[in-house]
């Protein structure tokens, strides 16, 4: 065997290994957003996450990855790779399609589950399929087109997103923040007065265990967007992401307990999450002390986010706009503060940031792009819930929602008690 086709089998094995982390991810998400809503609702979580990972899978096969990695027109869209068919040979890796599709697959399944918790505990189901249609097979593939793609425009012009603060995160987030304007808070959020009412969450240990997974899967999310498992940086990408995450969960502690004279677990969870998509876009090209500079920003801003939505009666349950929104726009701005030229070059890139050398020119791309695929996800979600309108509900009904949508939706419980089913029975018979 010669040393090409060797690299080419360990580089097939690293992607295909990094992929099933990221997919793994997906039990983080169910874990951390069962949660942090309330328990009549944990089973309508599960299921969500079940519509991301086989409607999101088929979809991005069928549409998605074409108009995302597709033969490129204009900058804008992709024309070929529908169902992985058609002229690809502009994508040149040393993987095959099929294995960099299944990473990818696992990246789009990851942009859906951030909208998810953002509209948790009263988004009607049917409305939820066909939103998780419009983001897998059109908005996000259009966004990641402009940025990853061969001749994608964003990318031309010089936009840095190594594994996707702005297309996967800032993206996502703002696909969130308009899915939760648009549906409005749940009932009893909010007094009349506009004064938030606490919504204890139902299991805090369980949260906390899909953060670790979480964690975890980002090592994959990071580390595996070299695509090669011979790059010399994995190892600095991974260092990044682990400092940047302890920032800001420490910063959270922190902060929480200055602020609120204590420690507060939500935050804390959050604030570790934050520092992730801080550093996702810049994980190969910053240094060790400025991951942990942008994770410990991210944390500070979480919290900031989080009352500033509370304050303009916008309920996010699980802080997906706090987390992923905004802790993306800062990890995608502090790429063109931070890029370090020598750690560009490691991945064979040659950016420089503001403070070392390379000018306002990079800052201003990233400014540009962040812009772009903010107001994309924030208008094409708006869109695409008014169009679902018309087709059904998107929201769930008063009784349903009051019941929860455990058993108003789906039927059953997530942990089995005789009150749930006179509950249900009720239900039934009206």
């Amino acid at each position: 065997m010669d040393l090409s086709a060797l690299a080419s089998g360990l580089d097939t094995i690293w992607v295909v290994l990094t992929a099933a982390m990221i997919l793994l991810m997906e039990g983080g998400f169910a874990l951390l957003e069962a949660g942090f809503v309330r328990q009549k609702n944990a089973v309508s979580i599960i299921m969500k996450v079940f519509v991301d990972i086989t409607f999101g899978a088929l979809i991005f096969y069928f549409f998605g990855f074409g108009l995302m990695y597709g033969k490129d027109v204009s900058g804008l869209i992709g024309t070929s790779g529908f169902m992985m068919g058609g002229d690809l040979t502009h994508i040149k890796l040393s993987i095959s399609n099929d294995t960099y599709w299944l990473f990818q697959c696992a990246f789009v399944i990851a942009v859906i589950s951030i909208v998810s918790g953002a509209v948790a505990e009263r988004i009607n189901f049917h409305a939820y399929i066909l939103y998780t249609v419009a983001m897998t097979g059109f908005i996000y593939p259009i966004a990641g087109h402009w940025v990853w793609s061969a001749g994608g425009w964003l990318g031309s012009l010089g936009m840095i997103d190594f594994a996707g603060s702005a297309v996967i995160h800032a993206m996502g987030g703002f696909s969130a923040l308009a899915a939760a304007i648009f549906i409005g808070p749940r009932i009893g959020k909010f007094s009349d007065d506009g004064t938030p009412n606490i919504v204890p969450p139902s299991n805090l240990p369980l949260a906390s265990v899909g953060a670790f997974v979480l964690w975890f899967g980002w090592f994959g999310f990071n580390s595996g967007s070299t695509l090669s498992a011979t790059n010399s940086s994995i190892g600095h990408i991974a260092v990044t992401t682990m400092l940047a995450a302890a920032a800001g969960g420490a910063t959270c502690i922190l902060f929480t307990m200055l602020r609120y004279r204590k420690a507060d677990p939500p935050m804390v969870i959050n604030g570790s999450l934050a520092g992730l998509v801080g550093i996702t876009a810049g994980c190969a090209f910053v240094s060790d002390g400025a991951a942990i500079f942008i994770g410990a920003v991210c944390g500070i801003a979480m919290v900031f986010a989080t009352e500033f939505l509370e304050s303009k009666r916008i309920d996010d349950p699980v802080g997906a706009f706090a987390v992923h929104g905004v802790s993306g726009s800062i990890g995608t701005l502090a790429v063109g503060l931070f890029a370090k030229p020598e750690l560009a070059a490691s991945v064979g890139q040659g950016y420089s940031g503001l403070f070392y050398g390379g000018g306002w020119s990079l800052l201003g791309v990233q400014a540009l792009g962040l812009i772009i695929v903010a107001v994309w996800g924030f208008a094409l979600t708006w869109i695409a819930l008014k169009l679902i309108g018309r087709l059904a509900p998107v929201r769930v009904s008063r009784d349903e929602e009051l019941v929860g949508l455990d058993v108003g939706i789906h039927g059953v419980p997530a942990y089995s008690q005789e009150h749930d089913f006179i509950e249900l029975n009720k239900l039934k018979s009206r």
